[in-house]
């Protein structure tokens, strides 16, 4: 089969990778104020690099930063925006794990204002990346969905929005220059970290959308395929788009559950995307049916791969799982991937550094055996 030159590629990654003890010690003077922000940076320059080599090693054709430079996978972007605002929540959500459930309250975004964005804000960060790897740098960004999601109609300010289109408007503008800038410094392989078609997947999460933000779960694919196409309206055509359906990565805890049925039609064929990053290592995700809806120009990444256990998948399993979708999917439109990120918070999941490695090269070795190359 004939090598991708253009991503998703064969064998990819979604993006977080776990962070070193020292990176993580720094992080934290950082935000107790013990250290400056021009102290922190040459160490996360120096994590950087070593996280690229990794990836690079072991055989992958895109690197990210791993993410280093964040805390958390979406609260470090979408803070940088003029008048959003960290508020406390009301909504308590159900974390699963594999020892039990646990009860969270996660932080609620506010917008108080007219969306704005005043500098760039991951586009130093990709800079540095490209800088510094010799394979295709990816930029990974959390879904501008988040900032409905959160709260609603209720925590949007009804004096600066007082009609909802002009705020998912705004919402898409503010993306789009970021997007703009991204472009202008080389970025030609863009990811979007997108939960909330999977929370819409979940019968649990989708009754709690019509009680908590009062909004139909039905109508909200349409509304949100819709957002992502504006905010990447304007890309360069040689810019290749990816969304990761994430069902939520803490700590080795996910949030939702269930298949891709009820989203599976639009988030298909009315978002504007080049491929999709789908979780696909346990049953809590459904079957490969709903790859029925993939129309011929796009990519599935299959995520195969957990990042929540240590346990190594057998290239067998995957490559079974790879025939089964296969029914729904040609195989030239397959790929592979690890399920999630492996630490989408600094914390990270409850996997060393060598289960990273081991089911990144899995990932390599068996793209390299189905398709002929990673």
């Amino acid at each position: 089969m004939p090598e991708r030159t253009k991503p998703p590629f064969r064998a990819d990654h979604v993006g977080s990778l776990l962070r070193a003890p020292a990176l993580r010690e720094a992080r934290a003077k950082f935000d107790k104020g013990e250290l400056a922000r021009d102290a922190l940076t040459p160490i996360e320059d120096a994590a950087i690099r070593e996280a690229v080599k990794l990836q690079e090693d072991v055989g992958l054709k895109a690197a990210t930063d791993g993410e280093f430079r964040r805390k958390e996978w979406h609260m470090d972007f979408l803070k940088q925006f003029a008048n959003v605002k960290q508020v406390a929540s009301s909504i308590k959500i159900k974390f699963h794990t594999h020892q039990g459930d646990t009860d969270v309250v996660p932080p609620g975004l506010a917008i108080v204002g007219k969306l704005g964005r005043p500098h760039g804000i991951f586009v130093d960060h990709f800079k540095f990346v490209k800088s510094v790897t010799r394979v295709t740098p990816k930029q990974t960004i959390p879904s501008p969905t988040i900032l409905h999601f959160r709260g609603g109609r209720a925590a949007v300010d009804k004096t600066a929005y007082p009609d909802m289109a002009e705020f998912f408007a705004d919402l898409a503008r503010v993306y789009s220059e970021e997007i703009g800038d991204l472009a202008a410094a080389g970025c030609r392989y863009l990811q979007i970290d997108e939960t909330n078609f999977a929370y819409l997947c979940d019968p649990a999460l989708r009754a709690q959308v019509r009680t908590n933000i009062g909004e139909d779960p039905d109508q909200l694919p349409r509304t949100y395929s819709k957002l992502i196409n504006d905010a990447i309206a304007k890309r360069p055509a040689d810019m290749a788009v990816c969304v990761h359906i994430c069902r939520g990565n803490n700590q080795s805890a996910w949030l939702a559950e269930g298949g891709y049925d009820p989203v599976a039609e639009v988030l298909f064929n009315e978002m504007k995307v080049d491929g999709y990053f789908l979780e696909y290592d346990t049953e809590r995700a459904g079957n490969f049916a709903p790859l029925r809806f993939v129309p011929k120009n796009k990519m599935i990444v299959l995520g195969l791969v957990t990042t929540k256990l240590p346990q190594l998948e057998s290239k067998d399993e995957l490559k079974r799982r790879i025939d089964q979708a296969a029914k729904y999917v040609p195989l030239e439109q397959l790929a592979l991937s690890p399920q999630c990120g492996f630490s989408s918070t600094i914390e990270g999941n409850k996997v060393t550094v060598q289960d990273e490695i081991a089911k990144l090269r899995l990932v390599v070795d068996v793209a390299r055996e189905v398709w002929g190359s990673a």
